[in-house]
């Protein structure tokens, strides 16, 4: 059916939630919609504005998130799915500075790699090899993660998303 964008009532980025669960939302007045789809639902006595974006009337605390966990997924969602070296599709992670030359298993050190440029720069560094980062490696958003882990971006929420950290998985 689709999905929808949690906002806190700071505008802060929480979940996606399934249309479902932002219709009951919004009928039980716990959210207002933001940003609507296009379409509408229709029920016997009411029609209601599909939500793509809804925010809860009161705010609701959320327990600090230091941190995101480093994973396959994640890099391959950070990086969009794209080589950080060529910029054709990635198959492959790749640690900048090889762990075998002292290199750790951290955000700053693990992109995303087609198999190709995984396979020129072997145990180098990119620039032993002729190869350039198209973007520095760092840790994503944490509230942006949340948003990642769905899969696509919907355009619809692109002005509720953390400035500089835009992912189109």
């Amino acid at each position: 059916m689709g999905r929808a964008l949690l906002l806190n009532a700071s505008f802060e980025p929480l979940c996606v939630v399934p249309m479902r669960r932002a219709v009951v939302l919004v009928l039980k007045d716990k959210a207002e919609i933001v940003a609507r789809n296009g379409g509408e639902l229709h029920s016997e006595r009411a029609v209601l504005p599909i939500p793509a974006v809804i925010r809860l009337v009161h705010f609701v605390r959320v327990p600090f998130r230091n941190r995101v966990p480093l994973s396959r997924r994640a890099v391959f969602a950070r990086d969009r799915h794209r080589c950080q070296y060529c910029s054709h599709g990635a198959e492959n992670i790749d640690h900048v500075v090889p762990r075998s030359r002292g290199g750790e298993h951290t955000w700053d050190n693990v992109v995303a790699s087609c198999r190709s440029c995984n396979a020129r720069k072997e145990d180098r560094l990119p620039q032993e090899c002729g190869l350039l980062l198209r973007r520095r490696p760092r840790a994503p958003h944490a509230s942006l993660w949340l948003i990642a882990t769905v899969g696509s971006i919907d355009p619809l929420w692109e002005p509720y998303l953390p400035d500089g950290e835009r992912v189109v998985a």
